[in-house]
């Protein structure tokens, strides 16, 4: 296995292919982690002593419900210092592979795309990303790409066929002119110089892409659209008993590397279409099983020792990018248990303020540096180059599959396209396939969660693998990010969910994490497992100050007092540490500012109702399953999002807490500054005063969304009533009880 990936380096002294260097800050890092962590204790300590000499249950209760709360705190910040104890920069060098490699001896590698809906992941946005791959600068014929069409749509298919035919033309114009943007769709909307070839590989394009619409709109693929019977054959699959939920495996070798070629003569890369065999009577575990299914299918047709697992519109922006891996995986210094190199989630179209935090660059870009300095980054779902070996049990003890063919050392040495390959390829990517095997539980992604990419990177880790984070200046893929507020959150209460389900379960990162990997790289995974439980902290002081202040209860130190000094450092240090990591990971403050203000946004909608929904399935009174995020696009809101104008529109329960607390918090803050004009002394109010102002600032989008606007985009009046009257609800609850 090893000889397939590192081939004949040479045992000459050779040009460097990476380094790795530490941050600047690390020691600043370490030396503010030790006084703020003495902050946090002083202020538990402060909770106790008001605890213990509380007169009355008001009191009693709130502090109780604050100590709670800064407990989760200073749990979640303990975690999230893991990211800033060692932090390490990386830098490839590609230009150098060559010069210890042969272009002969480069390793292939199988591609995984995965798409689950044609009308909410677009067949031709899937189009480009697998194009942006095929024409990568390497050997065509040691890449294969597999599409796995999760919807099991005839539309895909005819989408790929006719990608098919239009990359012959592509990959070589790509090629021939050192295109960098190789996915279409990115060249022809930008300045690309215009020319006679260039105009003619523009209107062929655009001719698929209108083919593809017409498909997509009439929902059927017509005759006048099928030119063989070889087409006609694959698209007789289609019966009338054949669902989404119910259907035969489906494989469709679309382009042979051994005899496609393009229009210069050169050998195309493999393409195959993949819809796994379902039932309804079998389990099969969402985007995991997907996943699972091509790594089976592409073991028995090609068994590429390297995987690029990529997202359906997650596209490639550089060309070289597998030269960048293989400074890794081709290293002969870079030690055995070496599983993936993993690159940043980066997005395009997020429109200047980023207000909805579709960039998430802390959790894509700055702690994946600490986590390199550790054992290497966590698996984001996508971008991720794997060695195929790293799905087959630890690095000292290999896990054979149940036959011999999916080995990940095993030669397949027969045509792709040769019977006893598409029987067996049909046979590994039937429904029940797995059943009585270690797919999922020890072998290949794991199942468990609804965020398969987490978990299965977590357990790769606890198996003793490493990774390693890189970045290059020049990104390596972009991604499309949701342009509607609802969109954003339901994906993010989707996360919650999943990652709930590792973060309580027999491999939390708590326990099973620290205990395999240390201490360190076990916190820092829990870091990101149990960030649905910062809905504790931000709905209590989202709610509980504000209720308290209407009451005429002040809950936190005068300004006149020592201890109001220690909220104020918590809070400062707090946000100017998370204000400098962003600006120094090449952010703005007016991103940082939405990056904040979503944090709480998600707190008490997405991981408030994503825990709810987790802890009601843990309690075996609901069940969930995988919604896939729409990359549709709808005109009127892709306006409003370049605007900068939060998209509400729809009804939903998030909504509601959401204008909720936006209600409650303008109140209060008015009443405090009544209570001010009327001469009461504002040293009791201010801390109180200031977390309902920041709060009232932060919501400023919500006002709107109620007051202001007429458009579609607007708070739904629904929405609006069913806020006010809990508003009333929780005030006169927290009346009576104060009384």
């Amino acid at each position: 296995m090893e000889g397939r990936l590192k081939g004949q380096a040479t045992t000459n002294v050779a040009p460097p292919l990476h380094t790795v260097k530490p941050l600047r800050r690390t020691i600043f890092n370490r030396v503010f982690a030790a006084i703020y962590a003495l902050a946090i204790l002083t202020l538990l300590y402060y909770h106790a002593k008001t605890l213990i000499y509380s007169t009355n249950l008001v009191s009693f209760s709130t502090t109780l419900a604050l100590l709670f709360s800064d407990l989760v705190l200073a749990f979640m910040w303990v975690n999230t210092q893991t990211f800033r104890m060692c932090p390490v920069y990386r830098k490839q060098f590609p230009e150098n592979v060559e010069k210890v490699l042969k272009r002969s001896d480069f390793p292939a590698f199988d591609v995984f795309v995965c798409t689950a809906d044609p009308y909410k992941e677009p067949p031709i946005g899937v189009v480009n990303t697998a194009l942006s791959v095929m024409a990568y600068d390497y050997p065509t014929e040691k890449i294969s790409v597999y599409i796995s069409d999760d919807g099991g749509s005839a539309l895909t298919l005819f989408a790929f066929m006719e990608a098919a035919k239009f990359a012959t033309h592509w990959l070589p114009f790509c090629k021939k002119n050192n295109i960098l943007e190789r996915n279409p769709e990115a060249l022809f909307e930008s300045n690309h110089p215009c020319t006679s070839e260039s105009e003619k590989i523009k209107m062929m394009y655009e001719s698929m892409k209108v083919k593809v619409g017409h498909v997509l709109e009439r929902g059927t693929v017509g005759d006048q659209y099928i030119t063989s019977d070889h087409e006609r054959e694959a698209f007789n699959k289609w019966s009338n008993k054949f669902t989404r939920q119910d259907h035969p495996a489906v494989i469709q070798v679309l382009l042979d590397a051994s005899k496609d070629k393009d229009i210069d003569g050169c050998l195309m890369p493999n393409l195959i279409y993949i819809s796994r065999g379902k039932s309804k009577a079998s389990p099969h575990h969402f985007k995991a099983g997907a996943l699972n299914a091509l790594l089976r299918v592409s073991g028995s047709m090609t068994n590429a020792p390297m995987v690029l697992s990529l997202d359906c519109d997650f596209r490639s922006n550089d060309p070289q990018t597998p030269l960048r891996v293989l400074c890794y995986l081709c290293d002969p210094a870079i030690p055995t248990d070496f599983a993936y190199v993993q690159f940043p989630q980066l997005f395009q179209g997020i429109n200047k303020s980023d207000i909805y935090n579709a960039e998430y660059k802390r959790l894509f870009q700055i702690n994946m540096l600490g986590f390199d300095g550790l054992s290497g980054p966590n698996h984001v779902g996508t971008g991720g180059f794997f060695r195929r070996r790293s799905f087959f049990g630890s690095p000292s003890s290999l896990i054979l599959p149940e036959i011999p063919e999916l080995a990940p050392d095993y030669v397949v040495d027969k045509p792709i396209q040769s019977q006893s390959i598409l029987s067996l390829a049909h046979r590994v990517a039937n429904c029940n396939y797995e059943n009585q095997t270690d797919w999922g539980s020890k072998i290949g992604f794991r199942y468990g969660s609804l965020v398969e990419d987490y978990y299965t990177g977590f357990r790769m880790h606890c198996e003793g693998w490493k990774s390693a984070f890189c970045n290059p200046d020049r990104p390596a893929f972009f991604g499309d990010v949701p342009n509607s507020l609802i969109g954003a959150l339901d994906q993010q209460k989707r996360w919650s969910v999943g990652l709930l389900e590792v973060g309580f379960s027999k491999y939390s990162p708590a326990t099973y994490g620290v205990r395999t990997m240390g201490p360190s790289m076990g916190l820092a995974y829990a870091q990101v497992a149990f960030w649905p439980l910062w809905s504790i902290p931000i709905t209590a002081y989202a709610f509980l100050p504000q209720l308290a202040l209407l009451n005429k209860v002040y809950i936190f130190p005068k300004v006149s007092e020592p201890w109001f000094f220690l909220y104020a450092f918590l809070f400062l240090g707090a946000y100017g540490q998370d204000c400098l990591d962003f600006i120094l990971a090449g952010g703005t403050i007016q991103r940082w500012w939405s990056d904040q203000r979503f944090w709480i946004i998600r707190g008490i909608t997405s991981y408030f109702f994503g825990s709810i929904e987790f802890f009601l399935k843990f309690l075996g009174i609901s069940a969930f399953g995988f919604t896939v995020t729409s990359k549709a696009v709808d005109a009127e809101q892709s306006k409003r999002y370049e605007q900068g104008i939060f998209e509400f529109g729809v009804h939903s329960p998030m909504f509601v807490s959401l204008t909720l607390a936006a209600i409650i918090n303008l109140i209060s803050f008015s009443q405090g500054l009544v209570e001010v004009f009327r001469g009461n002394n504002l040293e009791g109010l201010f801390v109180q005063m200031f977390i309902s102002g920041f709060a009232v600032v932060n919501s400023w989008p919500i006002y709107e969304a109620i007051a202001l606007r007429n458009d579609n985009g607007k708070m739904p009046v629904k929405t609006t009533i069913m806020a006010t009257l809990l508003a009333g609800a929780f005030y006169a609850a927290s009346s009576f009880i104060c009384r």
